[in-house]
C-alpha cells in the first residue's frame, strides 16, 4: 500500500484539568468535521465559564491532517494555541477541537509554565478520551438489473465493502463504500459485470 488509507480522531467529547499555582486550565475536546462550528463551541463555554480568563484553542482537519488553526486569545504569543495543537500533533489525531479554558490564579506562569499548562490540560482531555482509527472510504453508487444481485453481493461480500444504501426493485441502487486502498481492485471486478454502471459520489 503506497499511502495510508486511515487516520485517527476522538470519538467523543471530553475533558481534563490541570492546576498549576492557583490557576485552573480546563481542556474541551470535541470531534469536528466542520471549522464552521469553532465559534459556537467557544462561545458556548464562553456562556458556562463567564469568569474564566482565556478561551485558547487549537483545530485539526481533513484526513490527510493539512489543516490547523491555532488560537492564543490572549496569551503571550506561541505560549497556548500552539502547544495545544502540538498535543494533538503528537497524538497524530485529526478531526478535532481543543479548548482550553483558563481561570487566572492571580500568579503569571511565565512563557514556558503557560506552555506546560495548555499542553497538560489538552493531554488531560485526550487522554480522557477514546482514539478511533476510521478509514477513508470513496463512496460509489452502483446500478443494476435485478439479475445481477448475486454477482455484486458476492463482490460485495469477498471485499467486505460497507453499505450505504440500497433499493432493489426491477433496476437496483447500491451506495457502497470502498476503502482507498483497495480502489482499483474492487472497481475492476465490478466493472466485468455487464450492465453494471458505476458512479463515483463523493469520499467520506
Amino acid at each position: 500500500m503506497l499511502f495510508d488509507d486511515t487516520y485517527k480522531t476522538i470519538k467523543t467529547t471530553s475533558e481534563g484539568v490541570f492546576r498549576d499555582r492557583g490557576s485552573k486550565f480546563i481542556g474541551y475536546a470535541y470531534p469536528l468535521k466542520d471549522e464552521n462550528a469553532i465559534k459556537e463551541l467557544v462561545n458556548h463555554l464562553r456562556s458556562e465559564h463567564p469568569k474564566a480568563r482565556h478561551f485558547c484553542w487549537a483545530c485539526r482537519l481533513t484526513p490527510d491532517r493539512t489543516v490547523f488553526r491555532v488560537n492564543d486569545d490572549g496569551e503571550p504569543s506561541g505560549s497556548a494555541g500552539r502547544p495545544i495543537l502540538n498535543t494533538l500533533l503528537s497524538a497524530d489525531i485529526t478531526n478535532i477541537l481543543m479548548v482550553v479554558v483558563r481561570y487566572f490564579g492571580g500568579t503569571l506562569l511565565g512563557v514556558p509554565g503557560l506552555i506546560h499548562a495548555y499542553k497538560q490540560a489538552a493531554m488531560e482531555a485526550i487522554q480522557a478520551n477514546e482514539i478511533v482509527v476510521h478509514s477513508l472510504n470513496d463512496i460509489y453508487e452502483l446500478r443494476f438489473d435485478y439479475l445481477l444481485l448475486n454477482d455484486v453481493m458476492r463482490i460485495i461480500k469477498d471485499e467486505q465493502l460497507s453499505v450505504h444504501t440500497q433499493q432493489f426493485d426491477n433496476t437496483c441502487f447500491m451506495g457502497v463504500g470502498i476503502r482507498k486502498a483497495q480502489l482499483n481492485a474492487v472497481l475492476g471486478k465490478l466493472e466485468k459485470l455487464s450492465g453494471l454502471q458505476i458512479q463515483y459520489l463523493r469520499t467520506d
